[in-house]
């Protein structure tokens, strides 16, 4: 791993607060995800199960963790299984987890080799009545692949048939989305990184630089910075590109007088940074191009305004919706009978604007968040408005991560990341 230890003192709570609300006489299981395989010997570079992570710090593969408060036996209501260890492994794949090194990362005290789990489980089975199995239940999953979570799963269902089944996803649907200061300090550290990135393409970008060439600006600067990666595919999306929401191809050459849509983010630890800016090729914007840019500013700050406990995910879509509205009456873009004839499912703004404000981020990009809760402090949104424009050639998206506090607005993890006008002309210029 690139980045520093993260303190334990994170994974001894998020174990706790889990356990408090398991079933009596119940135990839970996580399971590292596989090393998944191209072809012939390669393999994808090996990412962790967030959800294990979030209640261990363990970032290899080959690792399980049972959960068991009311074991009767003391050291086994924690227990964490790694792959076994030697010399021979050390220099062919690198160091792996030791039993100490385990327990320092965890917290966890017993910690046994994962040649001992079937024996292990088979007497934890005697002693439980339950089992919280861990399925992958987020609004936005669509999952063919089985993992080694399905595989565990089947085994220990065939094995055990007269045991009852209970669901993790809900429980860490609603601890994972409040996030701990330590967890905000990493994803703070993530937006730092991303900030270095930005701004080192501030420097760089003129007429005739490639979309690619930027997407490695950027990678240089995550990784030398202890980043491993983009915490996500990133979108560096020139000309009307900008319009394709998902648009990924980065292979086009930049124009003068065009804008450049940049949605990227750096990860660290684990954790997910998302940001979009709009840039000018040629450092300076159009003053067409200038009010529609604004026009995002301003809606994005107003929505973050709206980001407070409480506050309900439909409602908050609704008033966005408003604002959104008003500023494309004033650009032009729809007149007072587009609105007064609108749809309700699909309001006249949806023309411009077709995608969501905000959506839950920290160990994935779009992170675990029940919807239908209200707002709470802590929680972890983005903020991206856009207006995308084909007939004008461009798109605009401006994207920050913002927490919610328990009064007042949200604090912005982007803070010193440039957004406005002046900020970006005088950079590129400078």
């Amino acid at each position: 791993m690139k980045y520093d230890l993260i303190d334990n003192a994170l994974f001894i709570k998020n174990r706790k607060n889990f356990m408090a609300q398991m079933k009596p006489n119940s135990l839970a299981v996580f399971n590292s995800n596989d090393i998944y395989p191209v072809s012939a010997d390669s393999t994808l570079p090996f990412e962790q199960h967030r959800d294990i992570f979030y209640l261990s710090g363990v970032d290899q593969e080959e690792s399980v963790l049972v959960m068991f408060p009311d074991c009767p036996k003391e050291k086994y209501r924690e227990i964490l299984f790694v792959r076994e260890t030697n010399d021979h492994i050390a220099v062919w794949e690198g160091e792996k987890l030791t039993k100490e090194k385990a327990t320092a990362t965890s917290g966890v005290k017993t910690v046994l080799w994962l040649q001992d789990l079937e024996k292990v489980f088979s007497e934890l089975m005697t002693y439980a009545d339950t089992v919280y199995v861990n399925t992958n239940e987020h609004y936005r999953a669509s999952v063919e692949t089985e993992t080694r979570e399905d595989r565990f799963t089947k085994w220990w269902k065939a094995k055990y048939p007269a045991h009852s089944v209970a669901k993790s996803n809900p429980i860490l649907q609603r601890l994972r989305s409040v996030k701990d200061q330590i967890e905000l300090d990493l994803m703070q550290k993530a937006c730092d990184i991303t900030n270095k990135g930005f701004r080192r393409v501030l420097g760089f970008v003129k007429p005739g630089v490639w979309e690619y060439e930027i997407e490695a600006e950027y990678i240089h600067e995550f990784l030398r910075n202890r980043s491993k990666k983009f915490a996500y595919t990133p979108i560096i999306a020139s000309g009307n590109n900008a319009n394709v929401l998902h648009y990924i191809e980065n292979n086009q050459q930049c124009k003068a007088g065009d804008l450049i849509l940049m949605d990227v983010g750096a990860e660290y630890a684990n954790y997910s940074s998302d940001m979009t800016r709009t840039i000018p090729v040629s450092g300076r914007f159009t003053d067409r191009q200038k009010a529609v840019y604004n026009a995002v500013l301003k809606v994005k700050d107003e929505a973050t305004k709206l980001l407070v406990p409480g506050t309900l995910w439909e409602q908050y879509h609704v008033e966005v919706g408003k604002i959104m509205t008003s500023e494309l009456l004033g650009l032009g873009l729809l007149d007072k009978a587009d609105v007064q004839n609108e749809n309700p499912e699909w309001p006249a703004f949806k023309k411009y604007f077709m995608h969501g404000t905000s959506h839950h981020i920290g160990l994935d990009t779009h992170d675990y968040g029940l919807l239908h809760e209200p707002m709470q402090a802590n929680q972890v949104f983005t903020v991206e408005p856009g207006i995308y424009i084909p007939d004008e050639g461009f798109g605009i998206r401006l994207e920050d991560d913002v927490v919610i506090q328990e009064t007042g607005a949200p604090s912005n993890l982007m803070r010193d990341i440039p957004i406005t006008v002046e900020e970006i002309e005088d950079l590129m210029n400078s």
